[in-house]
């Protein structure tokens, strides 16, 4: 795997760092700002809603740039989203900057999957994605438990500091050692790359990683609470059972990574069921320490199984539009870190208490077990063969049973230097059939 797949995973440990320290920092912050902590929750979806309307738009912006300035401009961006909120006087300056963080978050995920995708072969894409939301996984492990004790310690606000220090180092990284990736001179431009939301099976990428993402994060966002106020542990546990959970999602990726490219379909639906499972024990036993803990690490691992899976999954139904589809799966997977703790807020303020949120994900969860269902269903239905037309363009094959009055095969051409077009192998759906 070139280098620079693990540079843009360096950075993305900042990036995660920051997107989900809040979990183990609601209870001071709630306390620093004088709002409720379902309320305070809300930073968690205001960051989410960031990256949902972020990454399509950014990608869009951003198509004819080169690759290289736009990572860096959107990573200095977000380094100064995490000094204002350091800086935040108010609870909505703290929300307006959780807000232009994820912009500037989401911009990033999506450029710097396409260019994760664009140098990895075409039969190793999920490894390639593996290998960027390995940094989230070690943001996980170590920045957010890191996170949680500075606010413990040092107050809520150091924590901020530290990511911002870590977002700088990382812009050294990005600057030093990612190559000048040009912009392709054939380009399908931004018409040709919506083209891919006429494709049925995208949409259900997008609402399997959504409930996926969603379910999971109904309960991971109110795990603070509900280890000290469900299961009786002190808060001095948060950080170690939040590194638990980091742990597992390493692992969980690792596991994930490699085998999702074989078996993409087996990946997601054993992933998700997993999760579904360990949601409801989590909901059944909240009150029982031990449970908690070691529920919360089998819940990193399945939750981040799945992940390569969902990425990998969308680059191969939207293989023309690169950018997008990087910009898409980080909108589906923000669509659910919006819905998810937005629904255990209000379950929580409906009365239910924080175990409910596990429930809640729960049946998230399971919705997403039938739309992958669905989706497994259509793909056993079409092949996906990649080749090259006279003129030296990449042509997408799709391949259909014969119906009545409809032509049995339907071409559609992609963008010059897609994923599985530079290599001449077929797309990650051609060989799983």
């Amino acid at each position: 795997m070139p280098l620079a797949v693990y540079v843009l995973a360096v950075s993305v440990f900042a990036l995660g760092t920051s997107e989900f320290m809040l979990s183990g920092l609601l209870p001071p912050i709630a306390d620093d700002m004088g709002v409720s902590i379902p309320r305070a929750g809300l930073l968690i979806s205001a960051f989410a809603i960031g990256m949902v309307v972020g990454a399509p738009l950014l990608a869009a912006a951003t198509l004819r740039l080169p690759r290289k300035t736009t990572l860096v401009a959107l990573l200095a961006v977000f380094g100064l989203g995490q000094t204002l909120g350091a800086l935040a006087p108010t609870y909505e300056v703290l929300f307006v900057s959780r807000v232009a963080s994820a912009l500037a978050c989401a911009g990033f995920w999506a450029v710097g999957a396409a260019v994760a995708i664009a140098m990895a072969p075409a039969n190793a894409r999920a490894r390639a994605m593996a290998v960027m939301i390995g940094g989230l996984s070690i943001a996980n492990v170590l920045g957010v438990p890191a996170g949680a004790f500075l606010g413990e310690h040092l107050g809520w606000r150091a924590a901020f500091w530290a990511v911002g220090a870590a977002s700088a180092l990382a812009l050294v990284g990005v600057v030093t050692r990612i190559p000048h990736i040009p912009v392709p001179e054939r380009r399908s431009g931004l018409k040709g790359e919506l083209a891919i939301y006429r494709d049925r099976q995208v949409w259900l990428s997008v609402a399997v990683t959504a409930l996926a993402a969603g379910g999971v994060f109904c309960a991971f966002s109110y795990l603070a609470p509900l280890l000290t106020d469900e299961a009786g542990l002190a808060d001095g546990w948060v950080p170690t059972v939040l590194a638990l959970f980091g742990l597992g999602a390493l692992a969980g990726t690792t596991v994930g990574g490699r085998v999702a490219d074989a078996h993409l379909f087996g990946v997601l639906l054993s992933g998700i069921t997993a999760s579904t499972v360990l949601l409801a024990a989590l909901a059944l036993f909240a009150s029982s320490p031990v449970a908690v803990v070691g529920l919360s690490f089998l819940l990193g691992v399945s939750a981040f199984y799945t992940a390569p899976a969902l990425n990998a999954r969308m680059f191969n139904v939207a293989v023309a539009a690169p950018t997008l589809a990087g910009a898409t799966t980080t909108a589906a997977f923000n669509l659910g870190n919006t819905g998810g703790p937005w629904l255990g807020g209000a379950v929580i303020d409906a009365g239910f208490g924080f175990a409910s949120t596990a429930w809640a994900g729960a049946a998230m969860t399971t919705a997403a077990i039938a739309l992958a269902v669905v989706s497994l269903r259509l793909h056993g239905r079409t092949r996906v063969i990649d080749g090259r037309g006279t003129d030296g363009r990449t042509v997408l094959t799709r391949l259909r049973p014969a119906r009545p009055g409809v032509p049995e095969r339907e071409l559609e051409s992609c963008a010059e230097g897609a994923g599985s077009a530079r290599s001449g192998q077929p797309s990650g759906d051609a060989q799983a059939l």
